[in-house]
């Protein structure tokens, strides 16, 4: 995504990434054994001062 930190013009910013976001290459497909959010495994209640993961 393109730095569009400099432009304060909030349209104009919005038509800049939305530009890049089109050039940009496509984002490659998440690995079939990542869990994410809300299907990784929780964590039991563990006693205090322990490592969790």
């Amino acid at each position: 995504m393109a730095n569009t930190k400099t432009v304060t013009d909030p349209t104009e910013r919005k038509k800049l990434k939305r530009t890049a976001r089109k050039k940009a290459a496509p984002k490659a497909k998440r690995a079939s054994g990542v869990a994410r959010g809300s299907q990784k495994k929780k964590v039991k209640k563990m006693t205090q001062g322990q490592r969790k993961r």
